[in-house]
């Protein structure tokens, strides 16, 4: 993939830097779910849960040394994160779990989740992890853009989440992809 000189630059976040931009954090998950994204939250969904959602789960998950953090920044603005957790039982150090990619909504379309989730995979391999698993809602361009990454579909599990915006239940495709170390 080529990166233009518009690119935005990614970086990796500890728990202090995450904190430092949590109010950007939260108005990026916030304008997710609030366009339709199936990330774990349903309406009515308020600023104060979304920087909550950072500052109460993901920033004590960095401390701990078991989750690593990937933002995209386009002039010092988070236009996206991708994160991934290899907080694994002995018997699954070698794969590590992909989630909440997310891309603000007026960011889309240039290839800020391509980069992300390839950050995500190269922190993987640095790691030595050989196996990455994620789940994504049945239907999405997200699962289009994993099977574009190389993510082959395990299965799909029926009424998995519920829609952002009503009762119905949606389904989730469970997804994996074997990495070279």
């Amino acid at each position: 993939m080529t990166v233009t000189s518009n690119a935005p630059k990614i970086i990796s976040l500890d728990a202090d830097g995450l904190t430092y931009r949590i109010e950007q954090f939260g108005e990026m998950l916030h304008a997710c779910v609030h366009d339709g994204a199936s990330i774990g939250f349903i309406e009515p969904f308020v600023m104060e849960e979304a920087v909550a959602f950072w500052r109460d789960r993901i920033v004590p998950a960095l401390r701990g040394g078991k989750r690593s953090l990937f933002v995209a920044l386009d002039d010092d603005r988070v236009v996206g994160t991708v994160q991934l957790d290899y907080d694994t039982m002995p018997n699954q150090r070698h794969r590590g779990d992909i989630s909440k990619l997310m891309v603000r909504p007026d960011c889309r379309r240039r290839g800020i989740a391509r980069i992300l989730m390839m950050a995500a995979e190269d922190r993987a391999r640095e790691l030595g992890r050989s196996l990455l698993t994620l789940d994504t809602r049945t239907g999405d361009s997200a699962e289009t853009l994993y099977a574009s990454l190389g993510f082959v579909r395990a299965g799909v599990i029926p009424e998995y989440a519920r829609d952002p915006f009503s009762e119905k239940l949606s389904a989730t495709t469970v997804m994996f992809k074997h990495l070279s170390v």
